[in-house]
């Protein structure tokens, strides 16, 4: 009997985290796949470097960008992840410096993130070198 509940309890705990993985998450900003697919002039900037953790929990998959100074007020940006696709979001804030990486002058960092849970389903489907390589993040916004 204890063995029939604590298997139940397994399942259920593993359906949790299945559903948790997977559920789709859709509060962008804007439609990024639009505007990515539209004929307006955009900026794209690689990221500098990439950090890949999520097991040390929130806010820790991240990529940095230098970023012109022109794009400080930016209505928002799409941040692209081979592998993810893209995620439309605003700007929240930007930096002179991140863990060693300094902006030249007319430029500033952005440090933008990928959520945990999306990171862990990467990570899962075996994409977690192609999630650590800064080459393939890009930040894009419209041009002005």
């Amino acid at each position: 009997m204890k063995r029939r509940i604590t298997y139940y309890i397994g399942i259920l705990l593993v359906s949790l985290i299945l559903i948790t993985l997977w559920w789709p998450v859709d509060d962008s900003q804007c439609n990024a796949e639009a505007f990515l697919a539209s004929k307006r002039k955009k900026f794209q900037v690689q990221a500098t470097e990439v950090v890949v953790q999520p097991w040390r929990g929130e806010h820790q998959v991240y990529g940095i960008f230098v970023v012109p100074d022109e794009y400080k007020e930016t209505p928002f940006f799409v941040l692209t992840v081979k592998g993810f696709g893209s995620d439309c979001s605003k700007p929240f804030g930007y930096s002179q410096n991140y863990s060693d990486i300094f902006a030249e002058p007319g430029t500033h960092l952005i440090r933008d993130y990928l959520r945990t849970r999306i990171a862990f389903r990467l990570i899962l489907q075996g994409l977690y070198f192609q999630l650590n390589q800064p080459e393939n993040w890009t930040l894009t916004y419209p041009r002005k």
